[in-house]
């Protein structure tokens, strides 16, 4: 094909084109063909879809232009948006800041974030890197300054797991991770959480490790359970922790089923690793054969425990 076919070609490929985009009507019925309004902006663009409608016209072969538009538009699969300034996910939302701003003043409700979290993946996005984060250091800000303090600007699992372990008491199923009574699990108000409290489920090969315990969340009359405690806690850079190395060298197995109820991480018995101190039990004051607790890959810790009697755990608590 000489170059002045070629050209006459594209030409008309192009008035062709033209008028295609500007038939209203057409466009109307066959709105996937809105696309073209972008091809027009591009000369060159223009040009190549012209040849190849003038080729298939010529042929009475329209449907190649439909498989050539398929074969030369397909974009790069985008799993996850970077969420960049001119990203179209950001286009109808308001800004970072502006909401920054706005949960600031509701003292960062958890309801609230977990709310703006189902919206949209924009928002969602959103609450996982900041205002999770921005909740975890409001609620406990010693613990979260403590557990930053290595260097790390996140924390093992995510911010949002952290925050909902701050608040939330797991509870426990019939045939689950405790194989206890059914308690649902269940928001709490506030909960105080100790660095203090966390030496004592340490053997003493692993109390370098830092770690943050709550006191027990208390379900009393259990039926046969008597009087339960629930009871959570997290590591600080518990990958690099003397408890996790030594529950890989003891080759402790993870729970087959069960996962962590905050970060869905798979989860080490601290019972069958044989790793529970007697200390633990003094601390929460509770039998000492009736206390079991599971760390997961993140540092999340969460147990379980019969509570003594107030008499009793008074005098367990001296001998401590």
């Amino acid at each position: 094909m000489t170059f002045v076919n070629w050209h006459s070609h594209c030409l008309f490929g192009f008035i062709w084109l033209k008028s295609y985009i500007l038939n209203v009507k057409l466009l109307n019925q066959h709105p996937r063909y809105i696309f073209l309004w972008y091809l027009y902006g591009s000369m060159q663009s223009c040009l190549r879809i012209g040849r190849a409608c003038t080729m298939a016209t010529l042929r009475g072969e329209m449907n190649q232009v439909e498989k050539w538009r398929v074969d030369t538009m397909i974009l790069a699969k985008q799993y996850r948006c970077i969420h960049s300034t001119s990203c179209r996910c950001t286009k109808g939302h308001l800004s970072e800041d502006v909401i920054f701003l706005v949960f600031q003043q509701l003292n960062w409700n958890p309801k609230d974030i977990a709310t703006l979290s189902c919206v949209c993946k924009w928002f969602d996005d959103l609450a996982k890197r900041v205002l999770w984060k921005e909740f975890c250091k409001t609620r406990a800000p010693k613990m979260m300054l403590d557990l930053q303090s290595s260097g790390s600007h996140s924390v093992d699992g995510s911010w949002r797991a952290l925050g909902k372990l701050l608040i939330y008491c797991s509870g426990s199923s019939k045939g689950g991770l405790f194989n206890s009574t059914q308690i649902p699990g269940h928001f709490v108000y506030r909960t105080r959480f100790s660095r203090t409290s966390g030496k004592s489920f340490l053997l003493p090969q692993c109390r370098t490790d830092v770690l943050y315990v709550s006191d027990p969340c208390e379900h009393l009359d259990q039926g046969e359970e008597g009087d339960v405690g629930f009871f959570r806690g997290v590591f600080k850079s518990f990958s690099m922790s003397k408890v996790r190395k030594m529950l890989i060298k003891r080759e402790a197995k993870l729970h087959p089923t069960e996962v962590c109820p905050y970060c869905k991480a798979k989860l080490w018995s601290m019972l069958q690793a044989k790793m529970i101190p007697q200390s633990a039990s003094c601390r929460l004051g509770a039998y000492e054969d009736c206390i079991e607790y599971y760390v997961c890959l993140n540092g999340h810790m969460l147990g379980i425990c019969t509570l003594l009697p107030l008499s009793d755990s008074e005098e367990a608590s001296e001998l401590e």
